[in-house]
């Protein structure tokens, strides 16, 4: 590459040019991943249009159900599963992947439907995202229907399970598209089965580090320095 940084020496740019191939090939696996994921064929209909909860403007409830969430019919839904259960506190981890879409959200809504769903109450899901100045973000309760335990999000025993899942419209028809399934595929020696990296900033961050991922770090609610 005609690019020098300086008081780097011919070993250093050496490896950092073999590292530039390796990052050419990840780029386009990636590509190709995401070209594999659009062509899946039609999946499953949903089997029943699940009524969530949200904050309504004057500070109650409302119903809404999951085909009303297609603002823009024309587009994917996205819903991401935050765990966040009833009687629990809110997951630190899911916290953190929030505060960053949350980020996200208003640069994709004009191509996306995009909303938060947790099992726990409404009320105390939205005050947290209130604090955490989610603004952005569409924050629903799954408590009165059974989309987690449908869609990969709670599991048998009730645990939470954090997951995306898009649907999408077909005709008069809502399908499911894909699921983060990666979190249940059998872990590899070394690997930790984080499951949405690609859209995750904090680890893809740290990777460009020499220290890389620590091993003991995962994000927090709040920090010593906060």
């Amino acid at each position: 590459m005609p690019v020098q940084i300086p008081g780097e020496d011919a070993a250093y740019r050496a490896a950092r040019d073999a590292l530039l191939e390796a990052e050419r090939s990840l780029r386009r696996e990636v590509e190709r991943v995401a070209a594999l994921r659009r062509a899946l064929p039609p999946g499953g209909p949903i089997p029943t249009d699940y009524v969530f909860e949200e904050r309504a403007p004057d500070g109650g409830t409302r119903p809404v159900p999951l085909s009303a969430l297609f603002a823009r019919p024309d587009k994917s839904l996205l819903l991401y599963s935050f765990m966040y259960a009833e009687d629990a506190d809110p997951c630190p981890m899911c916290t953190s992947f929030l505060d960053a879409l949350a980020g996200v959200a208003p640069h994709v809504r004009g191509v996306l439907n995009l909303a938060v769903v947790a099992r726990g109450p409404i009320d105390p899901v939205t005050d947290w995202a209130a604090q955490r100045g989610w603004d952005a973000l569409r924050m629903l309760s799954s408590a009165r229907n059974t989309y987690h335990a449908d869609y990969l999000s709670e599991s048998s025993d009730g645990a939470q399970i954090p997951m995306i899942n898009v649907f999408r419209r077909d005709g008069r028809t809502i399908r499911h598209f894909w699921s983060s399934e990666l979190f249940f595929a059998e872990n590899e020696e070394g690997q930790h089965p984080r499951h949405v990296d690609m859209a995750f900033p904090i680890w893809n961050l740290l990777d460009y580090t020499p220290e890389g991922r620590p091993a003991d770090f995962f994000p927090q609610l709040a920090y010593e320095d906060d």
